[in-house]
């Protein structure tokens, strides 16, 4: 996903986070409008697993503005991925995709749930060692990254000598594990793992993406296209 932003860094490192005023709402009604590209224009079978348009995710539910699975990034964005996905093929490896663009809708939809403590239906899996209560604002955050367009949550796959029979490598945790086991580069996961995570790394910063160090799934395009803009349209 994801959800855990250190929001100062992610808008501008010079400015102080209580003097950063959150981006602006763009009128956008699609991904045309707002200048982003589906990326299966570009990588037609690019693999995707978007968490949040079905019931595999923290929440349980498919999440507000998440009517189909896809993926929407601003088009400087989407072509730098394209050159992610076109150096990996050459390796026999393959990017495998669990979100990019995220509606504030369903930024909003988040913190309605963080904010149920009646609701634990996926702690086991998603924030075993948390309490919900230190979620927020921890690792759940009011505005995402996501929301404008240049960050994108996703692993990395091994292919056969074919490129076929592509399969995640093991990254130590699933996706959006809120803990310190998702943490790149944390000490508490064996070297296999470390190692799967470092070029998942290597590959996403050749081609000028940043790592949120806290989740060794999230990246976003440096510098972002538009920090100053987020967009609510819902992805169809």
């Amino acid at each position: 996903m994801t959800v855990r932003l250190a929001w100062c860094a992610l808008i501008l490192a010079a400015t102080g986070c209580a003097s950063t005023p959150p981006p602006a709402i763009s009128p956008a009604t699609d991904a045309e409008s707002a200048g982003m590209v589906d990326i299966r224009a570009l990588v037609p079978d690019m693999r995707l697993d978007i968490r949040y348009a079905g019931s595999h995710n923290f929440v349980g539910m498919p999440i507000n503005g998440y009517e189909a699975p896809r993926c929407y990034l601003l088009r400087p964005v989407a072509e730098a991925l394209q050159r992610v996905e076109r150096s990996l093929r050459a390796r026999h490896r393959r990017l495998q995709i669990f979100d990019c663009y995220r509606p504030v809708r369903a930024v909003q939809h988040f913190t309605r749930w963080v904010r149920d403590p009646n609701d634990q239906r996926n702690k086991a899996e998603f924030y075993p060692t948390l309490d919900k209560s230190e979620l927020m604002p921890g690792y759940i955050a009011e505005h995402s990254g996501h929301s404008r367009g240049a960050t994108l949550d996703l692993t990395l796959m091994q292919c056969d000598d074919n490129d076929a029979g592509c399969s995640p490598l093991d990254m130590g945790t699933g996706f959006d594990y809120f803990g310190e086991l998702a943490h790149t580069d944390s000490p508490n996961v064996s070297a296999t793992q470390r190692g799967n995570r470092l070029l998942l790394r290597d590959a996403m910063q050749a081609q000028g993406f940043g790592n949120y160090a806290d989740e060794w799934w999230h990246y976003t395009l440096r510098p972002e296209p538009d920090p100053r803009t987020a967009y609510d349209f819902p992805l169809r």
